[in-house]
């Protein structure tokens, strides 16, 4: 059951959808404004995996000003990380 993330171009507002089969008909419009322009985001990961000992434990997050606000890094840990 895949849960697919969504940014109204109008409002700005993140939403979700949950898609329980890919037969079923789902209304792809905004929660909030009714808008249907709507784009599909990279959703971020939500576990993580184990690191080696006396490594940091955990995601980080950067957050900054930019053009459209606020922008946000995550920073996940892995055998890269």
């Amino acid at each position: 059951m895949p849960i697919y993330e969504f940014k109204c171009l109008k409002c700005e507002t993140f939403f979700e959808i949950l898609v329980m089969n890919k037969s079923e008909s789902v209304e792809m419009v905004c929660p909030e404004c009714d808008a249907e322009e709507i784009e599909r985001v990279i959703s971020t990961t939500s576990h993580t995996i184990n690191t080696a000992p006396g490594r940091k434990q955990g995601a980080t997050n950067q957050t900054r000003n930019c053009s459209s606000g606020s922008c946000t890094t995550y920073t996940i840990p892995g055998p890269n990380g």
